[in-house]
């Protein structure tokens, strides 16, 4: 005969060792967590990025035969544009966030084929991202108290002949950039051209944030940041002041 089985221990828990906690829920609970907030970012960069306006340049399409003279004063019209672009990364991914505004007004004065004086001013509170009013770059430029922007020729700029056949120029021109209160020298490269009664120019300033103490634009996403320089464009649409003199300024 067999005498009688022992205990099953398998089961048993030692008795001087507390039951082992299983946490390994709240691991998975915040891995998954962390993989939508890092997903939510990246979406919110793609779609900026997405979205991001190309550089102001002159229109594409056919252009019209330049008809009237060069000489005289010329208005920011309907067309015109201007904005920022500054680079941004997000979780190893770049691109650039785009302002655009169309609230651009001032002149230019072209006398014996040089431009003699151009001033043109920019209205900050305006500007919108993506289509939306970005209230970190209102702070960040501070504009409750520096509304605008104005770019002002610091000295006359020859005009190549090639202008009045309806030929895109391209010219070099030096300017002073008043930005949150402060006015700077800048440099700018301007490609222009006629289009019918229409002169269009178009051009870019690099712009370092720290010369015009403007202090980087915050809260744009939590793994975000923005460089602290960026570019300033513009697009001008440009008609003839038919009451002014060709080539004075001077209205009649």
């Amino acid at each position: 005969m067999t005498g009688p089985a022992g205990p099953d221990v398998r089961n048993r828990q030692a008795p001087d060792k507390p039951p082992r906690k299983r946490h390994w829920w709240r691991w998975i609970l915040a891995g998954i967590v962390l993989l939508v907030v890092l997903v939510a970012a990246g979406g919110a960069i793609l779609l900026r990025l997405q979205s991001s306006a190309p550089p102001l340049a002159l229109p594409g399409g056919p252009v019209a035969a330049p008809a009237g003279q060069v000489s005289g004063t010329w208005d920011a019209a309907a067309g015109s544009v201007a904005g920022f672009r500054i680079r941004e990364s997000t979780l190893g991914l770049g691109g650039d966030v785009t302002g655009r505004t169309d609230a651009v007004t001032g002149t230019l004065v072209i006398a014996r084929n040089q431009v003699t004086r151009a001033e043109f001013r920019v209205n900050l509170i305006s500007i919108t991202v993506s289509g939306k009013k970005q209230p970190q770059f209102a702070s960040g430029l501070d504009t409750k108290d520096y509304p605008s922007a104005t770019i002002t020729l610091a000295s006359p700029v020859t005009l190549p002949p090639a202008l009045t056949s309806g030929a895109t120029i391209t010219v070099a021109a030096t300017g002073y950039l008043t930005l949150h209160g402060i006015t700077r020298p800048v440099t700018l490269t301007i490609s222009a051209r006629r289009d019918g009664t229409a002169l269009q120019a178009a051009g870019s300033i690099p712009v370092a944030l720290p010369r015009w103490h403007i202090t980087q634009p915050q809260g744009y996403g939590v793994f975000g940041s923005l460089a602290s320089h960026g570019t300033a464009e513009f697009l001008l649409v440009l008609h003839r002041d038919a009451r002014a003199l060709p080539g004075d300024g001077k209205v009649r």
